[in-house]
C-alpha cells in the first residue's frame, strides 16, 4: 500500500515540483496540496503519512500544522521544507515536532528520497542545517561519566548521520545495506534516549560523540 504524503506550500511552481517528487515515487501517493494553514489543517483530517509543509503561508507559519500532528497522536510524520535557515525557524519547527527540515534548494531527486528516509525512521535534514545545529550545541569541555558505548560503526554512522547524509547515501558511502543502517541508527536513538535525528546531534554534541573538527 502507497504511502500518502500531503504538501502545504503556496507558491504554484514549487507546490508542483514537490507533487512531481512525490508522484517519482511508486510507493508514494499524493493525498493532497494545500496553499495555507487553513487548507492544511484540512488536508491533515485524512491522516496523511507525511506531510511537507512551509513555513511561511499566506494565513500563518506552517508550525501551527506541524503542532497540529502532534496533538493528533503524531500519525503523520512532519517535514519542513523552506527557504528559512535561521536560527528562530529551524529551533521553532525542531520545538513543535518536526521531524525533518529541508531547504527548497534540494533536487525533486533529493526530496523523494528524504520523504522514503524519514518513513523509514530517519529525519531528513539539509546538510546546512545539520551543520547549524552542530555549531549551536557545541558543548563546552567538561568530564562527562554518562556516555553510551557507541560501537565504532555506530560512531561512523552518527558522524554521517549529523553531516546530513540520508540512509540510502550512508549504505552506498559505508558499502553496507539500507536495512543494516537503519537498524544501526535505531541502535544509536535507543542508546542515546532519542527518538529523531535533530535530537541525536543534540546529544552527540553534548556527550563529546562528534568531533565537531573532524
Amino acid at each position: 500500500m502507497a504511502h500518502t504524503v500531503l504538501i502545504v506550500e503556496d507558491d504554484p511552481l514549487t507546490r508542483r515540483r514537490l507533487e512531481a517528487a512525490v508522484a517519482s515515487v511508486p510507493t508514494l501517493r499524493l493525498s493532497s496540496s494545500a496553499g495555507t494553514v487553513a487548507e492544511g489543517l484540512g488536508g491533515l483530517q485524512a491522516t496523511p503519512d507525511v506531510m511537507l509543509v512551509d513555513l511561511d503561508l499566506p494565513d500563518g507559519s506552517g508550525v501551527e500544522l506541524i503542532r497540529e500532528t502532534k496533538r493528533a497522536g503524531g500519525a503523520t510524520h512532519a517535514m519542513v521544507i523552506t527557504v528559512f535557515a535561521d536560527e528562530q525557524h529551524v529551533m521553532q519547527a525542531i520545538e513543535a515536532g518536526a521531524q525533518g527540515y529541508l531547504l527548497k534548494d534540494g533536487s525533486a531527486e533529493y526530496i523523494a528520497r528524504s520523504i522514503e528516509d524519514l518513513l523509514a525512521g530517519g529525519s531528513p535534514i539539509s546538510p546546512p542545517i545539520a551543520r547549524y545545529l552542530l555549531q549551536r550545541f557545541q558543548p563546552a569541555p567538561a568530564a562527562r561519566t554518562d556516555v553510551p558505548d557507541l560501537t565504532a560503526r555506530e560512531r561512523e554512522i552518527l558522524s554521517l548521520v549529523a553531516k546530513g547524509f540520508s540512509v540510502p547515501e550512508i549504505g552506498e558511502l559505508l558499502h553496507i545495506s539500507e536495512h543494516t543502517v537503519t537498524t544501526h541508527v535505531r541502535h544509536i536513538y535507543r542508546k542515546l534516549e532519542v527518538t529523531s535525528r535533530s535530537q541525536a546531534i543534540y546529544e552527540a554534541v553534548n556527550l563529546g560523540l562528534i568531533d565537531l573538527k573532524s
